[in-house]
């Protein structure tokens, strides 16, 4: 079989939309007003923002002033978390998880060396958190709980809804990292029942450089970054007009195929568990069996390294990761790898393989062809995949 390119991680970033991409055309060449200014370009401008933030409250259930424009899910989460954190006052205490995204457990980190205290739960070795946990870890000084919606490594998908009636009946706001959940999960915030949650566009098929933090009416909150007072005083700095319009199209477009999406990516997702567990008998899949994203396929192979088996993928144009894109150079195995217990023979041999509407399944078949046997051919030169 031949094919000229394989792309399965879908996880670390989408192409642009083509349809994404003409509605933002417009503002990329002749409306290329500031929405600021008070001119006919700036009017067209702002209205594009507009109608923007209306599609984009359309899809989280929510008013259209409670969506915030940023430039992407990690400064969302840094705003969320420092800015609710912060605004409550003296010092206090924060909840999170162990296998969050480095944009929260970082953040979590430079505020408890301002004088904050953390807990950082536990999952289960399936990546599954206990809401009761969470309920457990509260305190009278706990200023915030945040709890992802989807892990963007393993794909396990949390009980966030829980999480937050836990909070809600102990008076503390709930922000939930929903980056990696986007167009595969519904995200009503009254469903949801968050104070706050963070987008990024990129994971939905418009541009790098553009997110969305969606903040509660009436949430107390600490300014970030100060300037020109846009996006209703929360978020300084001159609009990115294309890139807002694209991400609301995106939105809207994913939300409207959610259903179509997550049948399609959970077929192909399931041929990649079956086959490789037929073809390879030591090979072990992380994250929840059917508490999951559709799209992804977590898999660890024993004694090899993930590299390596890039390395051979990428020969064959079949682009995958070994987990988060955003620390693809560290050679630490992974945290949410750790923290769900993957055994040490196995853990440095750790695969994510993401697929997305665009992708088929004689691609996937490719992939299947090829990628058994780099394994296996790594396996016969390793002394730890046979001890």
């Amino acid at each position: 079989m031949s094919v000229q390119a394989v792309y399965m991680d879908h996880a670390a970033t989408t192409g642009v939309h083509p349809e994404v991409l003409q509605a933002m055309l417009p503002y990329l060449g002749p409306e290329y007003g500031n929405p600021s200014s008070s001119h006919r370009l700036g009017q067209v401008a702002r209205q594009a923002v507009q109608e923007a933030r209306e599609r984009v409250a359309g899809v989280l259930n929510c008013q259209p002033s409670e969506v915030v424009f940023t430039s992407c899910g990690t400064e969302s989460i840094n705003l969320a978390i420092k800015g609710i954190v912060k605004a409550a006052g003296g010092r206090g205490h924060i909840i999170t998880t162990a296998i969050e995204h480095h944009a929260v457990l970082h953040t979590v980190e430079q505020l408890e060396r301002e004088g904050y205290e953390s807990t950082v739960l536990p999952v289960s070795s399936e990546g599954l958190l206990d809401p009761q946990d969470v309920r457990r870890a509260i305190r009278p000084d706990t200023r915030l709980i945040s709890v992802m919606y989807a892990n963007n490594e393993i794909g396990t998908v949390q009980p966030v809804a829980e999480v937050a009636r836990i909070g809600q009946e102990a008076g503390i706001p709930v922000h939930s990292d929903c980056v990696q959940a986007a167009g595969s999960l519904a995200l009503d915030v009254d469903a949801l029942g968050v104070t706050s949650l963070a987008l990024s566009g990129h994971k939905f098929y418009a541009p790098k450089g553009v997110g969305v933090l969606y903040l509660k009416a009436g949430t107390p909150v600490q300014v970030q970054q100060q300037g020109g007072g846009q996006e209703g005083g929360l978020r300084s700095g001159t609009e990115n007009v294309p890139y807002i319009v694209g991400l609301s199209v995106a939105l809207e477009r994913a939300h409207a195929r959610r259903e179509e999406y997550n049948e399609h990516c959970s077929r192909l997702r399931d041929k990649i568990f079956e086959r490789l567990v037929t073809q390879l008998p030591d090979v072990r899949i992380n994250g929840h069996l059917t508490q999951r994203l559709a799209n992804n396929a977590h898999v660890s192979f024993r004694g090899v390294e993930a590299q390596a088996i890039l390395m051979g993928l990428d020969m064959k144009n079949i682009y995958a990761s070994s987990g988060s894109a955003c620390v693809s150079a560290s050679l630490e195995p992974s945290h949410v790898l750790k923290a769900i217990g993957v055994p040490q023979e196995y853990i440095y041999g750790s695969l994510r393989l993401t697929v997305g509407e665009a992708t088929t399944e004689k691609q996937v078949e490719y992939a299947l062809e090829h990628l058994p046997p780099i394994v296996r051919r790594l396996q016969a030169l390793s002394p730890l995949a046979t001890t």
